[in-house]
C-alpha cells in the first residue's frame, strides 16, 4: 500500500545533478514508500526541488532504511564534529589575534 504521505523540509542551499548546472533548491520533500527505480521494496525518498520556481527540476535520491539511518547518524557526527572543529578555530584566531595586538604596544 503506498501512504503518498510526505514530509516537507524548508532548506537553503545548491544542488547539481548529472549533466545539469548547479541548481537552488528550497525544499526537500521526504518519504517512505515504494521507490520509482531503487530495486527496493520500500526506500525513503528525498526530492530537492526549489519550490519558489516551480519544482521543475529536482535532484532525487532512494535509498534503504538502514541507509538512511546511517546516513542520518553521519550527519548529526559531521555537523557535531564541525561545530566543535569551528568553534575552536574561531577561539584561536581570536587568542592569536589578541596577542599580536597586544605585541603592538
Amino acid at each position: 500500500m503506498c501512504s503518498y504521505i510526505v514530509e516537507k523540509a524548508r532548506l537553503y542551499g545548491v544542488a547539481k545533478g548529472p549533466n545539469s548546472a548547479w541548481m537552488t533548491v528550497d525544499t526537500a520533500n521526504v518519504y517512505y514508500d515504494h521507490p520509482y527505480e531503487a530495486q527496493l521494496d520500500h526506500a525513503l525518498c528525498v526530492d530537492f526541488v526549489c519550490d519558489r520556481d516551480g519544482a521543475r527540476e529536482r535532484v532525487a535520491i532512494e535509498i534503504s532504511r538502514e541507509s538512511a539511518l546511517d546516513l542520518i547518524e553521519k550527519i548529526n557526527a559531521a555537523l557535531a564534529s564541525g561545530d566543535a572543529a569551528h568553534a575552536q578555530a574561531a577561539a584561536c584566531s581570536l587568542a592569536g589575534s589578541q596577542a599580536e595586538v597586544e605585541r603592538l604596544f
